[in-house]
């Protein structure tokens, strides 16, 4: 992968991952993105070459993990529940601590709150966001990238 590192990340490219990801680079992020079946994710971003951010797709959780500047962060938009756990326990050997994951479902709040407790644990930070408004929160929506503190 020879393209800058990108700002930030993202998991899961259905109808709102891949529609945030193009809020995110439209407004000037680079952004990294990886799909379980990797034909979603090629083709997202072939048909997507000229985001003012751009787009760098991911065919491996390594090379998803390896694109993003440090510390990392990235959004995991999976379906709630199992399929979140399985990105996490997926993702998390390969993070450092201070990285930043985002879990942009609808999650079931006390599944967030033990998400939240068990990487605290191993140093990373985590943020339980779910995301909302559909195709057209894409359009119409706003994104905001800020570094997220730390607990004390």
């Amino acid at each position: 992968m020879s393209q800058a590192q990108s700002d930030i990340g993202l998991i899961g490219l259905a109808v709102m991952g891949q529609n945030l990801a193009l809020n995110i680079a439209d407004h000037g992020f680079r952004i990294s993105v990886y799909n379980r079946t990797t034909e979603t994710m090629e083709k997202f971003v072939a048909e997507n070459p000229a985001t003012p951010g751009g787009l760098t797709g991911c065919r491996t959780i390594e090379e998803f993990v390896a694109s993003l500047k440090r510390p990392r962060k990235f959004i995991i938009l999976v379906k709630a529940g199992a399929p979140t756990d399985a990105v996490i326990d997926g993702i998390t050997p390969l993070l450092e601590a201070g990285d930043i994951v985002v879990d942009g479902g609808n999650a079931n709040w006390n599944d967030t709150i033990r998400r939240e407790k068990a990487l605290r644990a191993k140093g990373l930070r985590f943020v339980g966001s779910g995301v909302s408004g559909g195709e057209e929160g894409y359009s119409f929506g706003e994104v905001v990238l800020a570094e997220v503190g730390g607990r004390d």
